[in-house]
């Protein structure tokens, strides 16, 4: 069975954005210091409290076993200046305990203990007396339940056969306000710090990265046609970057070029021998010359047909091309009302300036002109043609007329190869074809509906320059 491996730990960063990733590896290692470092600080502070709380105990402690005598059997100790060892349940206390085996038995102590006495724990007794002379502290419960800080020491005094224990409690609330006020005061400032080193991190890592967002900009620029390369100057970490994707860029508009030309030299030897044909089956009539030349022109038409499957497919958006849609639509109204100036009274056009298709000008010529003639075909005496954004990134081309219109069972039949909906009308049936297959091509769409001039209305979405 397989152990799993480092990186399916870390497969969910691998999804997050570089700027989320290094801003939660960098908080998650500056809190693991704040946190290891505030507790560090906060016992390094409660082990100085308590210990020079200690050292006041075993002075105490000192002055204690130095002062105490004994006279007539009995112990007397020494005069203490300290006020609260005086008055009940002061919190200062001190207290001589003769060892009977293993528990003691107090001989004397301070009148603020009253009618209470120090009682240390069992094991707490045999430490003191396994080593005599050595200062014990430990914690305790006093008479008011308080937590006390006691020193204790075994001992000897003169005339008694037994040792005895000399104590020093007091109070260590001080101690543990002190300490709670500090760990309290370090955990803020260890926050704040904390805080403003992921607010560093973050504005490092935004700055830091700051040149690869700029080219994620200038690449998503040239992909919708603002721009045709990358001219930014970049860190030479991203300067081979930059220049690759220029190089495969050149290389994708070479190789489209290439095809583009193997296409038309294609065409142009295919075209050149139907041509022939046609030409000497016109010449010499008869029931052979019949079935030529209707084969032929059979032929003609299959030809045109895949070879303009083979520009649409091979004419794909290349970054950085774009074509206004203004001129190519006007320029098209002209020239198809001089054409049908006997039929078309008026061919109404509208389009914003700053409107532009993301692909070559030949492709919007043929698109926009056959889908244009069509309606000039089919029209009584007006044609209107607008163009428009129709999202961020892709523009409308709309082209209606008053015409006799089509059912919705006829609109998906004109769009398939050679068809003809009436014979009468002159041409191949491939115009609206090659129209849908070019508008696929660039990943757009053909939308056919009523119009309200009376005939039909076709709507093109295709790729357009972000404005």
């Amino acid at each position: 069975m397989k152990a799993p491996g480092r990186l399916a730990l870390f497969r969910p960063l691998g999804r997050a954005s570089l700027v989320g990733r290094l801003v939660l590896l960098a908080a998650a290692w500056s809190l693991t210091v704040v946190v290891l470092a505030g507790v560090a600080l906060s016992a390094f502070f409660s082990h100085a409290a308590t210990q020079r709380f200690d050292n006041g105990l075993s002075e105490a402690l000192d002055g204690l076993v130095a002062g105490a005598s004994v006279e007539g059997g009995q112990i007397n100790p020494p005069t203490f200046t300290e006020p609260r060892t005086l008055r009940a349940y002061s919190g200062a206390y001190w207290e001589i305990a003769q060892v009977d085996g293993g528990t003691l038995a107090s001989a004397v102590r301070s009148r603020s203990l009253f009618d209470d006495v120090l009682s240390p724990p069992a094991e707490v007794i045999a430490l003191i007396a396994g080593d005599p002379g050595k200062v014990v502290f430990f914690d305790l419960p006093g008479p008011l339940r308080q937590h006390l800080r006691v020193a204790a020491m075994q001992g000897r005094l003169p005339e008694l056969a037994s040792p005895v224990v000399f104590m020093v409690a007091e109070d260590r609330a001080p101690v543990d306000s002190a300490v709670r006020a500090f760990a309290t005061a370090i955990a803020l400032s260890l926050a704040v710090l904390g805080a403003g080193l992921i607010t560093a991190v973050f504005v490092q890592v935004r700055v830091g990265l700051q040149p690869l967002f700029a080219l994620r900009r200038e690449v998503a620029g040239v992909r919708t046609g603002q721009n045709e390369r990358i001219v930014g100057v970049y860190p030479r970490e991203l300067q081979p970057l930059a220049a690759e994707l220029n190089a495969l860029m050149a290389h994708t508009q070479e190789v489209v070029e290439r095809q583009r030309t193997h296409v038309g030299n294609l065409a142009h030897a295919l075209k050149t021998p139907l041509s022939v044909i046609l030409t000497e089956a016109r010449q010499q009539p008869g029931p052979l010359s019949e079935v030529i030349l209707h084969q032929a022109q059979s032929m003609s038409e299959h030809v045109d047909h895949h070879l303009r499957r083979a520009r649409a497919a091979a004419r794909a958006p290349v970054p950085g091309e774009r074509t206004p849609v203004a001129p190519v639509v006007e320029e098209l109204a002209r020239t198809l009302e001089r054409i049908f100036q006997d039929k078309v009274s008026e061919i109404e056009w509208t389009c914003p300036d700053e409107l532009q298709f993301l692909g070559e000008r030949q492709d919007l010529l043929e698109i926009a002109g056959n889908v244009m003639e069509n309606a000039c075909k089919w029209c009584r005496s007006f044609v209107r043609v607008q163009g428009a954004a129709a999202g961020p990134r892709t523009l409308r081309l709309t082209v209606e007329d008053d015409g006799p219109g089509l059912d919705p069972e006829q609109r998906a039949e004109v769009l398939r190869r050679g068809a003809r909906l009436d014979e009468q009308t002159p041409g191949s049936g491939l115009g609206l074809s090659i129209v849908d297959e070019l508008v696929r091509a660039y990943g757009g769409a053909t939308t056919m509906t009523a119009s309200d001039l009376g005939g039909l209305k076709l709507a093109i979405d295709l790729p357009g320059v972000e404005i």
